[in-house]
């Protein structure tokens, strides 16, 4: 496996929590799948989740760049979801699915941290050595818990 990208992001809560009181449903529903919605919802400090997630969206952004079709993808073209396991997964949609496919991408890799003020993601993306990519879903085996596609 060769790394092909890679991109880091933080994210101020603080920012959220006043992006959310001033803009409400038509920020989250810019900004999130219902998927991500509904999960960040259901958190004591729902801030907390959204800003960990658009970390994880600019942290893919990131990773992603370099193209025409980079610069086309949109905040609900990435979504974190969560695996049974409590792991954050990267889903790519639309636009994003066709980046990560042109780069060769088999797998992702996210994780996600955060402080009381601060949230951080960091996205790194692999590609097979033997220079053909592999037609696998680019979020990697098991990406969608309990057999929910995108």
């Amino acid at each position: 496996m060769s790394v092909i990208g890679i991109g880091i992001d933080l994210v101020d809560i603080a920012r959220v929590e006043r992006l959310i009181e001033w803009k409400g449903d038509r920020a989250l529903k810019r900004l999130f799948t219902f998927r991500e919605v509904d999960y960040a919802g259901r958190r004591a400090q729902p801030a907390r989740s959204y800003a960990a997630r658009l970390a994880a969206k600019e942290a893919g952004f990131k990773a992603l760049a370099g193209s025409e079709l980079a610069r086309k993808i949109g905040w609900r073209d990435l979504e974190v979801i969560v695996r049974s396991d409590g792991s954050p997964v990267l889903v790519l949609h639309g636009p994003a699915r066709r980046r990560a496919s042109d780069l060769g991408v088999t797998k992702i890799h996210l994780t996600l941290t955060h402080t009381n003020t601060t949230a951080a993601a960091m996205v790194v993306l692999e590609r097979n050595d033997n220079g053909h990519p592999t037609p696998t879903d680019p979020a990697g085996p098991g990406a969608y818990p309990d057999g929910v596609g995108a």
